[in-house]
């Protein structure tokens, strides 16, 4: 295991984590930030990110935003919860259509790790062939079948793709 990878396992795993993401659709694109996982893994999924005790999840989800990609929103929709169960790390995760409000698209960084263990390594605005293009075992479960921008706007209810884990 990496140093990264340990890094990841003991800032997120272990413990159940309620998550906050957006989902930002800008000229038929979507935003979306490309992370690290370590030892040559990389995953892509929208802006966001956990939860801190005592803020509502849009104050959690304009902070994450914010933070991640320097660009302000408003929180509008909810369209679904998923759910992901995969060893040490298990989420449930909001996800919220957003609107951009102010601020200036930057890659920015994620507070909770060191400036040398950064995760976020891209964003950009992504089409659906380019999402599509990515492999699936490094995108976020949720984006494997979509075939246009309006079937995100169309998610309701709560997903667990493929959650197989055995005791």
């Amino acid at each position: 295991m990496t140093i990264l990878e340990e890094e990841i396992h003991a800032k997120f795993g272990g413990r159940l984590r309620t998550r906050v993401n957006g989902i930002l659709i800008q000229d038929d694109k979507i935003l979306m930030i490309k992370h690290n996982m370590g030892n040559g893994k990389f995953f892509w999924n929208v802006p966001g990110g956990g939860m801190k005790f005592g803020s509502s999840s849009v104050e959690n989800l304009e902070r994450e935003f914010l933070e991640e990609t320097g660009i302000e929103i408003t929180v509008e929709n909810f369209l679904c919860t998923f759910e992901y169960l995969k060893p040490p790390l298990h989420a449930v995760e909001l996800y919220f259509e957003v609107r951009q409000s102010g601020g200036i698209l930057k890659m920015g960084i994620d507070p909770e790790l060191p400036e040398d263990r950064q995760l976020i390594t891209e964003i950009a605005f992504l089409d659906i062939n380019n999402i599509q293009s990515i492999k699936n075992d490094e995108k976020h479960r949720l984006f494997w079948g979509i075939k246009s921008m309006n079937d995100v706007r169309l998610w309701k209810g709560y997903f667990n793709f493929e959650n197989n884990y055995i005791k």
